[in-house]
C-alpha cells in the first residue's frame, strides 16, 4: 500500500528539467571526468585551490615521461567545463519560434489579401467614374436646346410605325424597317446626341483594326449611295421643271393662237 501511494504520487510535468536535475546531471558530469582515464584533461580547468585541496600536489620528479608532459600541454587547449554542459534550445524556445513563424506567415498572407482587394476595389472605382463620365458626355449641352424626352418619345413612335409598315414583309425587312426608321427619327430629332454616341461608337470602333475597317467601307458606300441619290434627285427635279415648263410655254402658245 504505501509502495503504491509513493509510486503513483502525482507530480507536475515540466517542460524543462528542474534546476536541481540539472546541478545533479552536471555534478554527476564532474565525477565522471575526475574518473576518467585522462585526469589531466578533467583537472586542468578546474581551479588549483579546489586540486590543491582534493588532491596534494606531488612533488615534481625527473623521471616523468614526455607522454605526460603532452597530455598536460595539450589540455589547456580543450574546451572549459561549462561548454561542455551548454544544452541546445529548449522545447518552450523552438515552441516560440513555430508561433513566431506563423505568426509572421499569417500577416504577409493579410497583407497580399489586403492589397488584392484595395485593387479590386481601385479598379471598380475606376469603371464607375469611366461609365458615369462617358454618359454625361453623350448628353447634349444646354444652350443647344436640345432635349432628350421628347426626341426619345419621337424615336420610339418612328421605330414602331416601321414595324407597322414592314409587318407583311420578309424577316429580314421587318427587322431593318424599325431600325432604319428610327436611326433617321434619331438624326433628324436628336443630331447632336447621335453625332456624340457615333463618335464614342468610333472611338470603341477603333479598338478593332477589321471593325473600323468595316465600318468606314459601309460609312463610304451610304455616303456614295447618298450622293448619287441626291444627284438622281436633282436630275428628276430638273426634268420636271423642265417638262412643265415646257406644257406650260406650249399651253401659253395656243392660247395665243386661239385667239
Amino acid at each position: 500500500m504505501l509502495v503504491g501511494t509513493v509510486t503513483f504520487y502525482p507530480r507536475v510535468a515540466h517542460a524543462e528539467a528542474p534546476s536541481s536535475d540539472r546541478h545533479r546531471s552536471q555534478a554527476h558530469l564532474r565525477r565522471r571526468l575526475r574518473r576518467s582515464p585522462a585526469p589531466a584533461q578533467g583537472r586542468a580547468h578546474l581551479p588549483a585551490a579546489r586540486r590543491g585541496a582534493r588532491h596534494p600536489a606531488l612533488p615534481p620528479s625527473s623521471s616523468s615521461s614526455p607522454a605526460s608532459d603532452h597530455s598536460s600541454s595539450s589540455s589547456s587547449d580543450l574546451p572549459s567545463l561549462p561548454l561542455l554542459l551548454r544544452h541546445g534550445p529548449t522545447p518552450t524556445d523552438r515552441l516560440a519560434a513555430q508561433i513566431r513563424r506563423a505568426r509572421l506567415f499569417a500577416y504577409s498572407q493579410a497583407c497580399v489579401a489586403e492589397d488584392a482587394v484595395n485593387d479590386a476595389m481601385s479598379r471598380v472605382f475606376a469603371l464607375e467614374r469611366s461609365f458615369t463620365s462617358t454618359v454625361a458626355s453623350l448628353a447634349p449641352p444646354r444652350e443647344s436646346g436640345e432635349r432628350l424626352m421628347p426626341g426619345f418619345v419621337y424615336v420610339l413612335v418612328a421605330g414602331m410605325a416601321g414595324s407597322i409598315v414592314a409587318r407583311r414583309r420578309g424577316f429580314l425587312l421587318r427587322a431593318a424597317t424599325p431600325l432604319a426608321f428610327g436611326l433617321g427619327a434619331a438624326w433628324t430629332v436628336l443630331p447632336i446626341t447621335m453625332g456624340n454616341v457615333a463618335a464614342l461608337t468610333w472611338e470603341y470602333e477603333k479598338k478593332v483594326p477589321a471593325v473600323a475597317e468595316a465600318h468606314l467601307k459601309v460609312r463610304d458606300e451610304v455616303e456614295r449611295a447618298v450622293t448619287l441619290a441626291k444627284v438622281h434627285t436633282e436630275l428628276a427635279q430638273q426634268k420636271v421643271h423642265d417638262g412643265v415648263r415646257s406644257a406650260r410655254e406650249k399651253l401659253e402658245e395656243w392660247v395665243r393662237q386661239g385667239k
